[in-house]
């Protein structure tokens, strides 16, 4: 009897998916049996490279800005083509932030994180389920990535914008999973805590002070979050839809 994390046959998409916890979730899905797709405004590091080969699964990246539709369009266009239609998981992972305080956000700055954080998480879902739904995916499954900001203020960084942005994803996720359970299409969120990637670690100070408030007290490494983006794609959480699943160490609950 297979597994029930098991995803062999299945395509999954990854947004932001070039670098970070955007990598680190295609590499769990392809390490579970997914052929990946990813789409990032960059090229991917050279571990995305190794992925296919490592795992035996399809591979392929789209330079794409999520925060454009025209750019989402032709994205999928050329993900569809290459894949044959084919698309079982999706999860919008590109997102962005700035460190700058409340009284001192321009306007300009805060379109940018809602076109990328926001609308660029709503359409990419909104194309991935339209695929699904034209190509009749039994068990789709479509993860948007939250972050703890949408439960509380981060420490030592002044973030009330991308705070906003993070909560409106997961406020969205229970909404379009009402309408799209019809289709046999499972939704839910994720909500990583502080993780070192490539966007943290220039910032040892913060990484250090980060410490403290994890109940676990460590930071996470990118490996350990996408373990969670592998149960939600799998028949392992098909109860499960409409949620959020936060993987902090602890530090909402603390």
């Amino acid at each position: 009897m297979s597994s029930r994390f098991d995803l062999k046959g299945r395509t999954a998409l990854v947004t932001g998916g070039a670098r970070g916890c955007g990598l680190a979730f295609a590499e769990g899905l392809a390490e579970a049996g997914a052929d990946v797709a990813v789409f990032d405004v960059i090229e991917p590091v050279e571990g995305f490279h190794a992925i296919s080969s490592m795992y035996n699964v399809k591979t392929k990246s789209y330079i794409v800005d999520v925060s454009s539709i025209e750019s989402l369009e032709a994205g999928f266009a050329a993900f569809k083509a290459d894949f044959g239609g084919k698309l079982d998981i999706c999860v919008p992972c590109a997102g962005i932030n700035r460190n700058v305080g409340f009284l001192d956000t321009q306007f300009e700055d805060f379109e940018k994180l809602l076109g990328v954080n926001v609308k660029g998480v709503y359409y990419t879902a909104q194309l991935a389920a339209k695929q699904m739904i034209e190509n009749q995916t039994k068990k789709g499954s479509i993860i948007l990535v939250a972050s703890i900001a949408s439960y509380m203020a981060i420490r030592s960084q002044m973030s009330s914008a991308y705070c906003g942005t993070k909560g409106a994803v997961r406020a969205m996720c229970p909404a379009i999973a009402a309408e799209l359970v019809k289709y046999g299409i499972r939704v839910n969120s994720i909500s990583p805590g502080y993780v070192r990637t490539e966007m943290t670690s220039p910032f040892p100070h913060l990484l250090e002070s980060w410490k403290d408030e994890i109940m676990n007290g460590r930071v996470a490494e990118p490996e350990d979050i996408r373990g969670g983006c592998v149960f939600l794609a799998s028949d392992a959480s098909l109860y499960m839809t409409g949620q959020d699943l936060c993987l902090d160490g602890g530090v909402t609950k603390w």
